[in-house]
């Protein structure tokens, strides 16, 4: 009789998940008794946090389907040679210099903020997923060949696992260069809604602007700290069973 399969949970007891719930709900809380407290409208600050999110997720998702497929195309061979160092020169690229450009062509809509959100967000993951590849030991690779995985087995049962902890890692750096990126981006290009335009439009009020950053910095705080480090360290325990 053939053994039970164990999986490995990303919450390790009940208290784990509800304190994490509490911390993800924690920043909305927050947000909420800042509305009250400096009379700023709940309509329009949780519908700036809310537009500003949707393009950091549209970016991210973005960013993350071109990331894995360059890494898994271009991470070994002689395509690394040539690929790897223009991938480096486009991740050092200033890319707000042309953001007015950028703007004056395409004006202040989303494709602006998602398309340099995505040049921002996708040079941490790119590397880091490449980086995973390029741990994968030999006899990995002898038993897939052993398995005869091939096709889309081969993504679901090795390439998929194997590139979870680098995606993770990126994520997470990604994520904070995007948060921070999405701010400025959305002031420069006078988008009309968002973060960065709420920020804009309270400059020269010291309160607000304070607890309007600290808001931001407890939101992403929570969610990095809450989901994405769990999730990292589920993704290592797959690892090594």
């Amino acid at each position: 009789m053939a053994a039970p399969k164990r999986t490995t949970k990303i919450y390790t007891s009940r208290w784990h998940l509800i304190i994490t719930i509490f911390f993800i709900v924690l920043p909305f809380v927050f947000l909420l008794a800042f509305s009250g407290f400096t009379e700023v409208a709940t309509g329009r600050l949780f519908g700036d946090l809310f537009i500003s999110s949707y393009r950091l997720l549209a970016a991210y998702i973005i960013s993350v389907v071109l990331a894995w497929v360059f890494a898994v195309l271009f991470y070994k061979g002689k395509k690394a040679d040539v690929a790897l160092p223009i991938f480096d020169v486009l991740q050092s690229f200033p890319t707000f210099a042309i953001l007015p450009l950028a703007t004056l062509f395409w004006g202040p809509s989303n494709f602006t903020v998602i398309f340099f959100l995505v040049v921002t967000v996708i040079w941490p993951i790119l590397f880091s997923i490449i980086s995973s590849l390029k741990l994968i030991k030999r006899d990995w690779e002898e038993a897939v060949a052993v398995a005869g995985l091939g096709g889309f087995n081969y993504i679901k049962y090795f390439l998929l696992p194997v590139t979870v902890p680098g995606l993770i890692t990126g994520t997470i750096i990604g994520l904070g260069e995007g948060w921070e990126a999405l701010v400025a981006t959305e002031m420069i290009a006078k988008t009309e809604h968002g973060l960065g335009n709420f920020f804009q439009s309270f400059s020269l009020n010291p309160n607000i602007t304070a607890f309007g950053i600290l808001g931001l910095l407890i939101l992403i705080f929570s969610v990095n700290k809450l989901i994405w480090l769990p999730l990292l360290e589920w993704s290592h325990r797959e690892m090594e069973e």
